[in-house]
């Protein structure tokens, strides 16, 4: 295997690391916060659903990149703890609305704000410069990602 350099390897450490640990840092935010009830999949679902207008199911499914099959297993259990309703639409009646209460409009703010201060965080004290840098780099590895894995951006 070749060696990396000083400054790939510490980039392959902190990619490594950062996937490893996102979703365990993500999922300790919610149990330890007021959406202790959700799961990380849960607050994503609830987050791909949004926040002002119903959407159907096969939409959101196609955003999460999930068949309507496994989106309808989750929302039962959203419905169940209140935090999404289901509809039928207005002019198509086999179609199945879904909508974020007002708990579930919650969470998604609560969920909002947990990505605004990491946000805030990972960028504070960069310069627009350094921003920059920074957007094109993670832009990047995403692109590599969507290609490399066949993927479609989310």
């Amino acid at each position: 295997m070749k060696t990396l350099s000083p400054n790939r390897k510490i980039i392959n450490e902190l990619l490594v690391t950062l996937f490893n640990d996102i979703l365990e840092i993500e999922e300790k935010a919610l149990k330890q916060g007021e959406l202790n009830d959700l799961s990380v999949t849960e607050i994503h679902t609830i987050e791909a659903i949004g926040m002002y207008k119903p959407r159907t199911m096969t939409e959101v499914a196609n955003d999460l990149g999930i068949t309507v099959g496994t989106l309808t297993t989750a929302i039962t259990k959203l419905v169940k703890k209140g935090y999404v309703e289901r509809t039928r639409g207005e002019e198509d009646r086999r179609a199945v609305m879904i909508a974020l209460t007002r708990k579930g409009k919650l969470a998604y703010r609560i969920h909002d704000k947990f990505h605004q201060e990491m946000i805030s965080e990972t960028i504070g004290g960069l310069s627009e410069v350094e921003e920059e840098v920074l957007v094109k780099s993670l832009d990047k590895i995403n692109k590599f990602f969507m290609e490399k894995y066949d993927l479609k951006s989310r």
